[in-house]
């Protein structure tokens, strides 16, 4: 069980990365205990892609079968002109192993809260934390609690990342998203990617005949950050009422949205402590212009638990998994900042960019699939063979 056998890990946030977390350290040998200020452990109301380089750390966490009967396999990204609704060009994603799934985030969170359970995993519920003191300790609400390791999975407003880099700066990208759900056939499993001047939709089916759609506006005026603010449907639809007739369809069967305003966050320098750690959005937030939000923090979860598993030492350990993430998970941002930019494009160069996608699609189809080859083929289970 290596030298977690003798450890205790707190867990801050019972979130996609939390729970990965927690899964990953109760399987060599912690003794595991997840904080969640919710009254339950849940996801509402938003789909999620799992790529290959995320399935691979669940499917070393004994996931696979669960995620099979959860997941649907996704065969194609298209993107589409939003004002003609015409496809531009379509590639395979069937090739990819693992498989590349759609999912519902209730759905990942309830299987990893399963798997967590059955390998002892204590989650205390309404576990509002104020502050974690430098060396991990924190008051839980029945009395102090001083575990050997504490990791902050909780998210863009974590009380660990500051202890460990000070007060954050993050700044609004001039862009807001609203994220939504209809009924839908998926009888094509594909994303689109519904591209117009300063906006574009994305849309992907989901298990239970649900179509999930994402949609991104560049605008001044800025809305609060965070996944849980409505609006009014009609907002959404009059950000792309000159869109194509198909693409007006679906949004009409929005009845309830949430929006809420991207901001870029600075990757954390610090990751961790001499008994702290930081994954996911609390080290490094994601704009969700690559579907890597999730995948990065499942990756992150993973390499910190084997790397601590792997040394007796924990300072060493938690430097290696620093050194090991921080990289990847600045060139994974980089990329999905530059996707933003080129989904947004106007007059001629987005002539130009649509005219490339259509002959890349028929000349070399696996080219745009290939580019992301340094991302999706990454396996971070490797090491620790």
């Amino acid at each position: 069980m290596g030298a977690n056998a003798s450890r205790s890990v707190a867990i801050i946030g019972g979130g996609i990365g939390g729970l990965s977390a927690a899964l990953a350290f109760a399987r060599t040998g912690a003794d595991v205990t997840v904080y969640e200020q919710a009254a339950a452990i849940t996801e509402v109301g938003a789909g999620l892609q799992i790529t290959p380089n995320g399935a691979r750390a669940l499917n070393a966490l004994g996931l696979e079968s669960v995620l099979d009967a959860a997941g649907l396999p996704a065969v194609a990204v298209i993107p589409s002109d939003a004002l003609t609704g015409r496809m531009i060009a379509r590639f395979d994603l069937t090739r990819q192993h693992p498989v590349y799934r759609f999912l519902h985030r209730a759905d990942l969170i309830g299987l990893l809260a399963r798997a967590c359970a059955e390998h002892g995993v204590q989650i205390v519920l309404n576990a509002r934390i104020a502050a974690v003191a430098a060396d991990g300790s924190f008051d839980a609400g029945a009395g102090r609690v001083s575990p050997s390791l504490t990791v902050g999975a909780d998210g863009l407003h974590s009380v660990l990342r500051p202890v460990l880099n000070g007060a954050d700066a993050p700044f609004f990208t001039g862009q807001v998203a609203w994220r939504a759900m209809i009924p839908a056939d998926p009888s094509d499993p594909v994303a689109r990617i519904w591209m117009a001047p300063g906006r574009h939709v994305v849309t992907y089916p989901l298990p239970g005949k649900r179509l999930n759609i994402v949609a991104v506006q560049e605008r001044e005026t800025w809305a609060a950050e965070g996944w849980h603010h409505a609006d009014d449907p009609a907002n959404l639809r009059a950000a792309f009422a000159d869109c194509a007739p198909v693409l007006r369809d679906m949004l009409a069967q929005v009845e309830t949205t949430k929006l809420w305003g991207l901001f870029r966050h600075p990757v954390a320098d610090h990751w961790h402590g001499a008994q702290t750690a930081i994954l996911g959005d609390a080290a490094h937030p994601t704009l969700p212009f690559l579907a890597q939000g999730a995948n990065l923090a499942i990756e992150d979860a993973y390499v910190l638990a084997m790397t601590c598993d792997k040394a007796d030492d924990l300072g060493t350990a938690l430097q290696a998994y620093q050194s090991a993430r921080r990289p990847r998970v600045a060139r994974a941002i980089a990329a999905a900042n530059a996707n933003a930019r080129n989904y947004h494009l106007s007059g001629l160069q987005r002539m130009i960019a649509h005219t490339g996608l259509k002959t890349l699609g028929k000349l070399a189809p696996d080219a745009f699939i290939n580019r992301l080859g340094w991302l999706y083929d990454h396996d971070v289970t490797a090491s620790f063979v």
